[in-house]
This record gives structure tokens, sequence and C-alpha cells, in this order.
């Protein structure tokens, strides 16, 4: 059976800068990953270069089997890459509805089937982009990327600045993502034990360079080590 995803020695960064160092990894479809690490070392690089927005310098990316490496972005949304940036890049003149349908493609996942998992959105539907909650302009994110019908979701910071029960709302939407649709995930998190309690599989990068390999409940139980490679408190 073929990996969805595959890295084998991927450097890459931005100008002359070097940020990821011989990065390989695999994960099959339905897989999820906690991508993990101190501020700076190379998480949200990685996920720009899986969407084709860094300086590439070596190694292969496949995805579903085809070599992705030279691919353009918009070439990768359109193989099932579906990207959710830091910054959520709301739209003032669009509304959500438009924010979603203007990037639809065809499959599953539909303006019904979006609202069903974000109820908010349908009430909020005719509101402008930049008229909602700091949390609702991450679900329209999150929801606009769905929209692709993507076989693959990058959640770069998902949770930044929101508050806490927005979180929690949020995290259990991944999991069911995860869990009940069968989607696979990468998400990068500075909630270490939030990211681990939504995945199955935990990298940690450092320097950008992978560090540690486990399955996420080992290392969400093994605090002194999680400790000791994300600096959270345990």
């Amino acid at each position: 059976m073929t990996d969805l995803l595959t890295l084998e020695g991927v450097c890459a960064g931005y100008g002359e800068a070097s940020v990821l160092d011989n990065v390989s990894f695999s994960m099959a479809g339905g897989d999820s990953i906690a991508l993990l690490g101190r501020n700076g070392v190379g998480k949200s690089t990685l996920m720009r270069t899986l969407m084709g927005l860094t300086r590439h310098r070596a190694g292969v990316i496949r995805f579903n089997g085809a070599d992705i490496t030279s691919l353009a972005t918009h070439k990768r949304a359109h193989v099932g890459l579906g990207w959710v940036p830091q910054e959520r890049a709301m739209f003032p003149s669009l509304t959500v509805e438009e924010h979603l349908t203007t990037v639809a493609r065809p499959g599953p996942w539909d303006l019904g089937a979006v609202y069903e998992v974000f109820p908010r959105l349908k009430e909020r539907r005719a509101n402008m982009g930049n008229q909602l909650s700091g949390g609702e302009q991450q679900m329209l994110a999150i929801a606009r990327a769905l929209m692709t019908n993507p076989r693959l979701l990058l959640l770069d910071e998902p949770m930044e600045g929101l508050a806490p029960i927005i979180i929690q709302e949020l995290a259990q939407v991944v999991r069911e993502l995860i869990r009940d649709r069968g989607l696979s995930v990468i998400v990068v998190e500075q909630h270490a034990r939030l990211a681990l309690s939504m995945t199955a599989r935990a990298i940690v990068l450092d320097r950008g360079r992978i560090v540690h390999q486990s399955a996420s409940a080992e290392l969400l139980e093994d605090h002194e080590k999680l400790s000791r490679l994300v600096a959270v408190a345990a």
C-alpha cells in the first residue's frame, strides 16, 4: 500500500538560510501527526515546505505516490493538500459563505457538510470575514480548507490566540475529523499535550531535524521526555 505522504532527506529554508535538515518520515492515509518542538525549530517551515512555499535544497516529497517536490503551490492544493496557515487570511469583501464557495472542489465536503461541523458559520454565513471573532475566523479557515476536499489537512498553530473554550471546541472538531471522517491531519501546535491528545503519532523537531518519533499516547505519558523535548511543564 502506497503511503499518502513521504519525505526523504528534505532540506529547505528561505533565501540562503537552511532551516530543515535531512527530514524524513512518512504517513499513511487516515494517519494523524502532532508536529512538536520549541519555537523556531522549523515546524512551520516544514508545513510551508509541504505546500511549496520555501526554497527547496535537497530531498524528495511524494504525495499519494507522485513526486510533488517541484509542484507549484496551487497544484499541490489540487492534488489534495489542504493548508490552514497561521495567518487566517480573511477577505473583508467576502461573506462567510463566499469564502467557502469560491474555493470549493468536488467531493464530500460541501456547504452542508461544513455547516454540520461548524453550525456557528451557518448562523454567520452572511457576515463579512472581518466581522467574525478570532475563534470564528479560525473555524472559517479550517472550513475553507475542507471545502477543497483535501486528502491531507495541514493545521499550523490553529489554537493560537484563542480563548480556552474555543480551543476545546476546535480540538474536538479536529478529533472528529480524524476519528469519524478518516481525514489525514498534521497539526503544529504549541499546546503540546493538546496536540498529542488529538493525534495518533508524534514527531518532534529540533534545529530543523527530527529528534523523536513515537505514538502520541506514549509521549503524552512520558512527562519527563515530553518536558525535555518540548519544554512544557509536567
